[in-house]
């Protein structure tokens, strides 16, 4: 079966040759793909928008995770219920295309258009959409000030170089985490609102997510918690996974919930910064269709 897709392609990949191979090949075998690349904020919005009104239905995300949120972000938010997203992952974590065993071979990564695309949650946050997690508190601080340039030299690590350079400086944020049903309030270092699994370069904040299941899993590590321990949680599988680990993090699976501070706070939604003191959250179940691998692990 041929497919009729468009490409979205970060600007500072337009040079790469293993996208350019993988689309040239693609098209070799009979598939129809257009390719547009950005050059200035704005332009992944205006690129969905245009593909939309000229008829496709199957874009591709060729970026990292800030990329993925923005294409996304613009697909939700046109209101068309037929649309599907592949994903060329691109970036410097890739975290959701981590979580999700896509490719990194761009040919592969490619191919996965032909799979038929399985229906997805996203998670509307205030006026704004995200497919993989929305970060608050000292991970957010992290994320936001890691430099293009550390993240270029040295990839996912440079997250973790820039958290110790910023150890001194942690603070808590308060905030009340509420639902009706799931209700926490207190002082915290970080948290987490997971549709995907991690975020800042492989920070497992939400180990057990599925983006199938209608709900979102909240993470919030409170302040009177051993940080360096809750870090150890967050990147060691295996002491997630030790039967005698009670665990650091409070945890939920919700559909919906409210976040309430008294000073303005950030949400880092996959790289986009959002500030408020009210955070209206909701997973929009299966919103979105997404191409994945068979064995993904984030299907329920």
């Amino acid at each position: 079966m041929t497919t009729n897709s468009l490409l979205i392609l970060h600007g500072k990949q337009a040079a790469n040759e293993a996208v350019r191979n993988a689309v040239m090949k693609w098209r070799e075998q009979g598939h129809q793909i257009a390719v547009r690349v950005t050059w200035e904020g704005g332009d992944a919005e205006r690129y969905v928008e245009e593909a939309l009104d000229a008829g496709y239905r199957t874009l591709i995300a060729g970026g990292g995770d800030g990329s993925i949120r923005d294409i996304a972000h613009a697909m939700l938010a046109s209101g068309r219920e037929d649309l599907s997203l592949a994903i060329m992952p691109l970036g410097t974590a890739n975290d959701f295309a981590t979580a999700a065993r896509i490719p990194q071979d761009m040919e592969e990564a490619l191919s996965l258009v032909s799979r038929r695309a399985s229906p997805c949650d996203a998670v509307k946050i205030n006026d704004h959409y995200f497919l993989n997690m929305a970060t608050g508190g000292f991970g957010t601080e992290v994320t936001t000030q890691t430099s293009e340039e550390l993240k270029k030299l040295l990839g996912g690590a440079a997250y973790f170089l820039t958290g110790l350079s910023k150890f001194t400086e942690i603070t808590a944020a308060k905030g009340r985490f509420s639902n009706g049903d799931f209700e926490w309030e207190g002082e915290f270092l970080a948290a987490g609102l997971g549709n995907g699994r991690q975020a800042g370069g492989g920070q497992q904040l939400c180990p057990d997510a599925v983006i199938n299941d209608g709900l979102m899993d909240v993470a919030i590590l409170p302040a009177d918690m051993d940080l360096l321990a809750g870090v150890r949680e967050l990147f060691d599988s295996e002491a997630r996974q030790d039967p005698d680990h009670d665990g650091l993090f409070i945890r939920a699976r919700v559909d919906s919930l409210t976040v309430e501070t008294p000073s303005a706070m950030h949400f880092n939604l996959d790289g986009e910064p959002l500030k408020d003191t009210r955070f209206d959250v909701a997973v929009v179940r299966n919103r979105i269709a997404l191409h994945l691998p068979e064995d993904c692990p984030l299907l329920g």
